[in-house]
């Protein structure tokens, strides 16, 4: 009989996204961040409410958002186990990381500097560029005097870390609830390092996340005093940045089990 501890065959080895996820909370933990976590399913308070998220934004549409159907005495039928729930019954698969912020706000005080990866979900069709379930990274930096300029900071040191000294970032303009302001956030084309090319539309630069400064309502709602402390908060799609390091053109294949690609890493 074989003795399989000495067989020297192939080693196993990670999938993409679990590479790209570990090298990018390496990246921010060298910045000194720590990683936090929390429910995939998660309340409507903490998914929307306590994030400025209006009661009519389209967000919270079925269209947007998977919502659990509670259990027949109207208590919610899954585990609620984390920090500070409020009790509230409607529940949903959590749309964005930004809930484990709102959690971590609530039970800690300034400064900290936290990333929150994690699976989210959203109720959306399906194709090359859209997937129902999805990686996100969320960040969160919370203390006396940041701001527009410490994000900028620590997204181009991060983008540098990922993709080579040569990438560059730049800033748009844009809204989100919890924010403000917002800013979209692009960076340099790592297929033609910025020169112009059909993946960037020959823009030089392809969006990869959205940022802002925390919105004062949303400190406000967590128990933290926005006269005092400032905060900013950027989210990113983990399988778009992996599609981008590596050219990959279709968001399913990352799912598919497919080892044709898989054995590529």
């Amino acid at each position: 009989m074989t003795d399989s501890r000495n067989n020297k065959g192939a080693q196993g080895h990670l999938h993409p996204l679990t590479q790209i996820v570990r090298e990018i909370v390496d990246s921010f933990v060298a910045m000194g961040f720590e990683v936090a976590d929390g429910p995939e399913v998660e309340s409507e308070h903490y998914n929307f409410d306590v994030l400025n998220v209006p009661k009519d934004h389209p967000s919270r549409d079925m269209q947007d958002t998977f919502w659990l159907k509670p259990s027949e005495d109207g208590s919610p039928n899954h585990s609620t186990s984390g920090v500070g729930l409020k009790g509230v019954s409607q529940t949903v698969l959590r749309t964005h990381t930004s809930s484990v912020q709102a959690r971590y706000m609530e039970t800690q005080k300034p400064p900290f500097k936290i990333i929150v990866p994690g699976k989210v979900f959203r109720c959306e069709a399906t194709d090359a560029t859209h997937e129902a379930q999805f990686h996100q990274i969320e960040g969160l930096v919370v203390g006396e005097g940041i701001s527009l300029s410490h994000l900028q900071y620590t997204l181009n040191e991060f983008f540098k870390r990922l993709y080579g000294t040569q990438a560059t970032i730049r800033f748009r303009p844009s809204f989100f609830p919890f924010v403000e302001p917002g800013v979209e956030v692009d960076v340099s084309c790592v297929k033609c390092s910025g020169k112009g090319c059909g993946m960037c539309k020959q823009t030089g630069f392809i969006e990869v996340m959205g940022a802002g400064m925390v919105h004062p309502n949303v400190l406000t709602a967590s128990g933290i005093d926005p006269q005092k402390y400032r905060g900013f908060a950027f989210g990113m799609g983990v399988d778009r940045l992996v599609m981008l390091k590596y050219g990959i053109d279709d968001i399913r294949y990352l799912y598919s089990g497919d080892l044709r690609l898989v054995n590529q890493f």
